[in-house]
């Protein structure tokens, strides 16, 4: 009995959860009408695939430029996240010079600071600095971030120093002991680092409306809301809005399930180690 019913409230939270991601793939198959009269309905009346062919070939809507954006901008921001932070995770971990802990306590209350808060000054900082309306204006505000440093430290801590110890014995410096030694020991904190800064730089929305204005750098999620807030067009268009967002949610879903295993292990490991 316990069982069924345990059973039964891990089928309702499955339908909850999924309920909204099945409604959002059948809308997609509707006609702007039908997506109107019967929102919740799974079954399309018609069925049709015009909003998936307006994705890819209304020049008015420009999904294709918004996706290659979105994706040179991430794949920067998360490989540049996962470089930087690991170095700065280190330097604190393992690196012995003066300000470290002040360095660190500033770093972990720079977490706590809300990113509302942050918006004017990166504005103001961006037309300063002549990055307004630049790739580089978008990515480089975005390439660290506290937590990842903190998430990385914490990693470095549990690998033993006797590993390092004996990488200088042979030869190795701090640079080589950092790439080839300890680096690889960690990859379950990297490949963390890495979901979280895909997903969140391939999310990000309010850092790409104040770094730029030109439609020549706007991303899935900047047409998205130009698009939801009708400037490309009358009415609802529930089945547009909707391929599109499957379309920007594909990719986060591709990347977790490649690095889940990775994702999970570190998690188990955390929580085995506490």
């Amino acid at each position: 009995m316990k069982r069924a019913f345990g059973y039964a409230v891990l089928l309702l939270g499955a339908v909850c959860y999924l309920g909204p991601f099945v409604i959002q793939l059948v809308t997609t198959f509707k006609t702007d009408a039908d997506a109107v009269a019967n929102p919740l309905s799974l079954v399309p009346d018609p069925a049709t695939t015009a909003s998936y062919e307006r994705v890819a070939t209304d020049p008015a809507v420009e999904v294709p430029r918004w996706l290659a954006n979105s994706v040179l901008v991430t794949l920067c921001v998360t490989f540049g996240r996962l470089l930087v932070d690991a170095m700065a995770g280190y330097a604190l971990a393992r690196l012995r010079w003066p300000g470290r802990k002040l360095v660190f306590s500033g770093v972990l209350a720079l977490a706590a600071v809300p990113a509302v808060v942050l918006l004017i000054p990166k504005f103001l900082l961006l037309r300063q600095f002549s990055m307004y309306n630049s790739y580089l204006g978008m990515i480089l505000p975005l390439i660290t971030d506290a937590i990842g440093i903190f998430l990385l430290k914490q990693a470095f801590e549990q690998i033993p120093r006797e590993v390092e110890e004996a990488a200088r014995i042979d030869g190795a410096g701090v640079v080589r002991t950092w790439w080839n030694v300890v680096l690889p020991m960690v990859r379950p904190a990297l490949a963390t680092l890495a979901v979280l800064a895909f997903q969140n730089s391939w999310n990000e929305f309010a850092h790409f409306l104040v770094s730029t204005s030109d439609s020549q750098y706007e991303t899935l999620t900047l047409g998205l809301a130009r698009l939801v807030s009708g400037a490309l067009g009358e009415g609802q268009q529930l089945p547009l809005k909707l391929t599109i967002a499957l379309v920007s949610t594909i990719p986060v879903a591709v990347v977790f399930l490649v690095a889940q295993r990775h994702f999970i292990r570190n998690q188990l490991g955390g929580a085995v180690k506490g």
